[in-house]
Order: C-alpha cells, then structure tokens, then sequence
C-alpha cells in the first residue's frame, strides 16, 4: 500500500462548483466562526433534486471554530479568516474525500486503507511529506512533528480523510480528517468529529460511484457554497 503523494495523486485544486457526478453530499454547519459544536447533514441526490438523508448528527468541530480552507470552493466566497497550521480551526469549504482509513475494512463501498503504527500523517510544514500519510518503514524521516495514525484511544479506529490543501502550501494546515469524538465530546485540534456509531454509518452509506463531497461552512456562508437546488438553509434553525 501506498500512501505518500496519494492526495496529490487524486486531488487538483482546481476552483469548481460542486462537480456534476457528486451525488451524495456531507454537509457540516456551525452557528458560527468561532462556534464548536455543528450539525452534520447528509444529502443524496435523485435525478435532479437532493435529498436528505437521516436525522442531522450532531459533530464537533476546532477548538477555534472554523477557518476558511483550501478546497474545491471558491475560497473569495467565504467572509472568514485563513485556515493556518496549529491555528485549532477546522477548514471552511468544499472537499473530496479520497478514502476511509483505520483498524478495519467493514465492507465499505470506499477506499480504504488499513492503519497501523507505522503510519504517520507528516505535520511539519518543511517536510516534503507535509500533509501527506506515510509509512514510517519506506520513508526517510525529514519531520520533527507528527500524528499518528493508529491512537490509543481509538479516536481514528474509523475516519475519512479530507482533502484540505491538496497542493501542500506551506502553513496552510494539514492532517484533516473526520473521525470519532472524545468521550466527553471535546472540541478538537482542527477535525470534526462524532460519535462512533454515527460515522460508520457515514462510512458504510458513502459509494465512491457518487463521488461524494464534504461542505463544512457557518450557517451565514453556507448557502454560498451549495448547489442552488439544494435548500438547506430552510432545515437550519
């Protein structure tokens, strides 16, 4: 399995409206900037009308709130400041979703690779791995800092990887995932996070054949970034 260079691989950033074969949408909305408790909503698509699917799942987000990200969204949209490395703000925008990682495959209709500890996501922002999962037995260690990507505490038994910073910019931010939430369902450092049982069942809705998108946003900027057909805002108290 390879992992180093896999987002570069699978992701452009290319500034883009929601792409025309995404037909399945995870939907993640705070109150506010500086908000860290969120509502995630999911959204399939049938013909030509979205589709809610399920009960919004209550999710955790930054510590700080959210910063706007580097994504497939027009970050000019979004009136918020930058998304920075260590700045405890989880990324405003929209991004795919290139796989499913942790201790075991469920049958997911997804990528997925299988996390030991052996793997790390590089976090050190003169690394050449910056933003990228590697396998610490067939890369040369040039990082000081570092996540690993198997945990004690089971935080990343399941989680999706987001495709925040493709291009790796400097400082920027990095590491981004969606995974499970602390017990005491504490903010995090940069992701957003639920309850476990609530994330398989992400994980096990989301086929790779509707190349679904994750939009997280406060509910003022929201709107900009969904397709036009798909009316949200109305649920959002």
């Amino acid at each position: 399995m390879r992992i180093v260079l896999i987002v570069m691989t699978l992701i452009s950033l290319i500034q883009a409206k929601i792409p025309a074969q995404t037909k399945q949408l995870l939907i993640v909305v705070s109150p506010s900037w500086k908000s860290q408790e969120a509502t995630l909503y999911r959204f399939e698509k049938k013909g030509k009308s979205w589709k809610r699917v399920g009960d919004g799942i209550k999710v955790v987000v930054g510590k700080r709130g959210l910063g706007v990200g580097l994504g497939l969204s027009n970050t000019k949209k979004l009136r918020g400041s930058l998304k920075r490395e260590g700045d405890k703000k989880a990324p405003a925008g929209v991004f795919k979703i290139p796989f499913i990682f942790g201790k075991k495959n469920l049958g997911f209709n997804y990528p997925f690779y299988k996390m030991s500890r052996d793997y790390r996501c590089v976090d050190d922002i003169h690394s050449k791995y910056y933003n990228h999962i590697v396998n610490i037995k067939k890369t040369k260690q040039d990082y000081r800092s570092f996540e690993n990507m198997k945990l004690k505490s089971g935080l990343y038994d399941y989680g999706l990887f987001v495709s925040h910073n493709p291009k790796s910019i400097r400082g920027r931010g990095s590491c981004i995932f969606v995974h499970i939430a602390k017990p005491n369902f504490s903010a995090t450092v940069g992701c957003t996070a639920m309850r476990k049982k609530d994330l398989i069942t992400i994980l096990k809705w989301l086929d790779k054949r509707k190349h679904p998108l994750l939009i997280q946003a406060p509910k003022s900027q929201i709107k900009k970034l969904l397709p036009k057909n798909l009316k949200l805002w109305k649920m959002v108290k």
